[in-house]
């Protein structure tokens, strides 16, 4: 063979295919530390409004209950305005209606009756504010009252409304009369006067209940003396 025949060792195939280059380790975990990152600030972030909607929650809760504390302890001390109640057993009447009745809870004027409001007098649409019942919507309103007295000498029973609407403050809605003397053995006989009457009233309008003398009112039972209001 000749020596011209033999390959030379420096010959490279030119057309040959090339091996690919690895990917850069570099760049993968750069982007998985990203992600990492960004799942951690939105766990933070969901955890950090867990924490202030518990705080909410908690605070609304300690606010609810302070208030219903006041309301107890304003009630149990003295015949303050009484809330409004608004249901009886989750049953809401379809109109405005009141019925108090009287308690040991109540200290009476010389001439104005009050009520009781330990004994959660029925109280929806409208609001006692010691010793007036407060209308908060327009319309015609039934007005009731009963009292239980000593019949002796004079005494009357009225009810009256206060409103904006009129200039000179009040005016008597419903009133009796009643006269009457001692017996012969020196006492005193019990009676009952009652008052009810259709009055268009509005909003803010008080109404309350006055007599001659408190003093010659039975209190007996809570029953026995009631006033209260009904939108028809």
């Amino acid at each position: 063979m000749g020596r011209s025949d033999i390959p030379s060792v420096y010959v490279v195939d030119s057309h040959g295919t090339r091996p690919a280059l690895p990917p850069r380790p570099g760049r993968e975990k750069k982007q998985s530390e990203a992600a990492q990152y960004l799942l951690f600030v939105l766990v933070i972030l969901a955890l950090f409004g867990l924490i202030i909607e518990a705080c909410f929650i908690y605070q609304l809760h300690n606010s609810k209950n302070a208030d219903s504390a006041s309301v107890s302890k304003r009630v149990g001390a003295s015949p303050t305005p009484a809330t409004e109640k608004l249901c009886d057993d989750g049953i809401c009447p379809s109109k405005p209606v009141a019925h108090l009745t009287d308690g040991q809870d109540v200290h009476l004027d010389p001439h104005v009756m009050s009520w009781s409001t330990i004994a959660e007098p029925l109280l929806y649409g409208m609001t006692y504010e010691d010793p007036k019942l407060i209308i908060q919507k327009e319309g015609y309103y039934y007005i009731y009252s009963k009292v239980h007295f000593s019949d002796i000498g004079s005494f009357h029973h009225s009810v009256t409304v206060q409103t904006e609407r009129y200039a000179g403050g009040v005016i008597t809605l419903l009133k009796s009369r009643r006269y009457s003397s001692k017996n012969e053995k020196g006492s005193h006989n019990l009676s009952n006067s009652f008052l009810g009457g259709v009055f268009h009233l509005y909003k803010n309008d008080a109404i309350c209940v006055n007599t001659s003398s408190t003093k010659h009112i039975i209190r007996n039972k809570a029953y026995e003396n009631v006033f209260g209001a009904y939108m028809i």
